[in-house]
């Protein structure tokens, strides 16, 4: 698949629709911050078509990108998932989310005090950062993500989290370098699924595995 700022920008403004409809559809206050995820991985697409307009480099589109797909991810999946979770399901949740906030933490302070840096590679962006213990952060990135929706005891998030999970070892294995940039963007068309989920859900589901 090529890659490039219109190819963001469409995609961005489409998945970013997706949410709106999530937000729109969903009956239960607590389904929210899952429901709006679509919203904030249209914005991140919109905000990397920043990226190839500036040609990459460190400047604050790129900054901005890394905050939202390097800190900001696993944390907001981690809660939304424990949100809207049934109660038998909260507190194992509990140990994803833990882990997506002290992950957060550490990916923070790796982008306030290293650099980080877009590449642009024919047509993937590769992002450069400088992170300590890279794959402990990894794999506490993937399990407060993908680990949240596969403990979440739904029966329609299970199989969003394999999937997503299934594209993020299909983009590691064909773009290496630019990992963080393919599965961002897989992790948004997801957002489709997503919106099923939203429409299926019941407005008062019960706390019992659905």
């Amino acid at each position: 698949m090529c890659w490039s700022a219109t190819a963001d920008l469409a995609a961005g403004a489409g998945i970013a629709a997706v949410g709106v409809a999530c937000v729109t559809r969903a009956r239960r206050s607590r389904d929210l911050p899952l429901a709006a995820l679509p919203l904030l991985l249209g914005a991140h697409q919109i905000v990397e078509s920043l990226v190839w307009h500036s040609g990459g480099g460190t400047g604050p589109a790129t900054v901005a990108w890394a905050a939202i797909a390097l800190p900001l991810l696993p944390v907001w999946v981690s809660a939304g998932v424990l949100c809207a979770a049934p109660r038998h399901a909260r507190r194992r949740l509990a140990v994803p989310l833990v882990i997506g906030v002290v992950t957060a933490a550490a990916l923070t302070v790796a982008l306030v005090t290293r650099p980080v840096r877009a590449e642009i590679r024919g047509h993937t962006l590769g992002y450069v950062v400088d992170l300590p213990h890279p794959w402990l952060l990894v794999g506490g990135y993937l399990f407060a993500t993908v680990g949240s929706l596969l403990l979440s005891g739904d029966r329609l998030l299970r199989p969003l989290g394999l999937l997503v999970g299934a594209g993020a070892l299909i983009c590691w294995a064909l773009w290496e370098l630019e990992f963080v940039s393919t599965w961002c963007a897989f992790a948004a068309v997801c957002s489709v699924a997503l919106y099923g989920w939203v429409r299926r859900r019941p407005p008062d589901a019960p706390d019992r595995e659905t």
